[in-house]
């Protein structure tokens, strides 16, 4: 297994061609500050649903609670760097490790359960989030936490972008994603061929609110300002429907998903009435003419370790 391939080093100067030359325009101001506000949230975007892909589309289990760990993660990286005055990738860290903790606490008591059941139970957790969120003055309650920093750069967003993608397409090419796949796939046969179906949910519910918790954390240090409300249930809603849309179980998926939605939000931002109508005709035309989404399984191919076989895609 060679790390370091033609088509690895192809790959890794690729990435850094992209990140200086999109550095190089902002910092000309060729793109402005509008454009660099539309390109954080797509950013913000590819991270969570890459991360409920993981949960979602790769091992099968339904969660309606994404929002509630971007809250989290938000709230930890707010707190740090606005009241106690610690430096932004402590802010992350922080906000990383609160929110996979969080899906821990939720993760082993529910992921026993499936379907429409754990979808209900992640929707509860969600709104719990909110309430305590709503009644807690020490983070501005319902009026919101304000006075964030703004630590959020195009340095910190493409390297997350780009640490999360990398991170989860070479986790579900491991053992372990491949046994989280075989769950999604069948969870009676995987568990008939020993697989521990309790622990490796738990594990992909941890990892998929890790990287929310980054997600909420970028958020909240560009967006100065934080409010329970900008976490609820239609937050929640906005990724999987990006999920969907992208494909459940592919990484490029999920990126496209996030970019194309994101600029149909852009255009439909004078007529807000009209945005949820166009999400839901998406959805209905995606379901019956395209329900494998626009990606359909398409894996994600940069950084590629030689000699690691992904069963799932080659099975496809």
């Amino acid at each position: 297994m060679k790390l370091f391939n033609k088509k690895n080093i192809l790959s890794f100067l690729a990435v850094l061609i992209i990140y200086a030359i999109a550095g190089f325009f902002i910092n000309t101001g060729f793109i402005d500050s509008y454009i660099f506000l539309n390109i954080v949230l797509i950013g913000i975007n590819i991270i969570l649903a890459v991360s409920l892909n993981l949960i979602t589309g790769f091992t099968g289990q339904f969660s309606l609670g994404h929002a509630a760990f971007m809250s989290i993660g938000a709230y930890t990286a707010g707190i740090l760097t606005a009241k106690l005055d610690q430096p932004f990738w402590i802010g992350i860290a922080g906000a990383a490790l609160f929110a996979s903790f969080a899906g821990i606490i939720i993760g082993i008591p529910t992921l026993r359960l499936k379907g429409d059941y754990l979808a209900i139970a992640t929707l509860g957790f969600a709104e719990i989030v909110k309430i305590i969120g709503l009644n807690t003055e020490y983070i501005g309650g319902a009026t919101g936490l304000n006075d964030i920093p703004r630590y959020t750069t195009w340095t910190w967003l493409y390297f997350c972008v780009v640490a999360t993608v990398l991170f989860i397409s070479n986790f579900v090419k491991s053992y372990k994603g491949r046994a989280c796949i075989a769950i999604g796939e069948d969870e009676i046969a995987a568990e008939a061929m020993g697989v521990n179906t309790t622990y490796y949910k738990v594990l992909a519910f941890t990892l998929g609110a890790f990287f929310a918790g980054i997600a909420g954390a970028l958020y909240a240090n560009y967006f100065y300002f934080l409010k329970p409300d900008s976490f609820g249930f239609m937050k929640s809603i906005d990724i999987l429907v990006i999920v969907v849309f992208g494909g459940m179980g592919s990484i490029k998926g999920s990126i496209a998903g996030a970019i194309l939605l994101s600029v149909i939000s852009l255009f439909l931002q004078g007529i807000p009435e009209l945005r949820m109508v166009v999400y839901s005709l998406i959805l209905f035309l995606i379901m019956v003419y395209r329900p494998q989404g626009i990606m359909g399984k398409s894996d994600f191919k940069f950084f590629k370790k030689r000699g690691v076989v992904n069963v799932y895609h080659q099975s496809k």
